[in-house]
């Protein structure tokens, strides 16, 4: 027989009252679509830093499209232009899954997407890690 909740330690009172403690509003897996393997590590390790449970990296729109096939992420950053393509094919996968996503791009306000991701936020690369971790939080609460 379990103790009263004033006599268990705060700590299962805690969890048992509200539940799971939330990851900090992060999403638990984030695909990144990054040609330049360099940068997409920079990504990985810096999105790892700030607490998110899996990242997933892709070079190319196939690979992009096979890692959400075998598992939709919970948010995804988007390079626009990859060597020889655009990701604006593993964008509208997204868009159909109702997955948020972000545009990176080092083209900035610039660069010309479809109309139908017109509005879609971007982030210009590089950008700070604090602006990526409140893209991350924004998003991934909006989501």
């Amino acid at each position: 027989m379990r103790p009263p909740p004033e006599h268990q330690p705060a700590s299962s009172r805690c969890t048992e009252t509200i539940g799971p403690i939330p990851h900090h509003g992060l999403p638990d897996d984030v695909l990144v679509v990054e040609d330049d393997a360099i940068i997409a590590m920079d990504f990985e390790d810096t999105i790892l830093g700030f607490g998110v449970k899996a990242v997933r990296t892709a070079g190319n729109v196939a690979r992009a499209l096979e890692l959400i096939a075998d598992r939709a992420p919970d948010f995804a950053l988007l390079d626009v232009g990859l060597a020889h393509e655009k990701s604006f094919a593993v964008a509208e996968r997204l868009k159909a899954l109702n997955v948020p996503f972000i545009f990176i791009t080092g083209y900035g306000r610039d660069v010309r997407l479809p109309p139908a991701f017109a509005n879609q936020p971007r982030l210009p690369k590089p950008c700070m890690s604090e602006t990526l971790e409140a893209a991350l939080r924004r998003r991934s609460s909006d989501g």
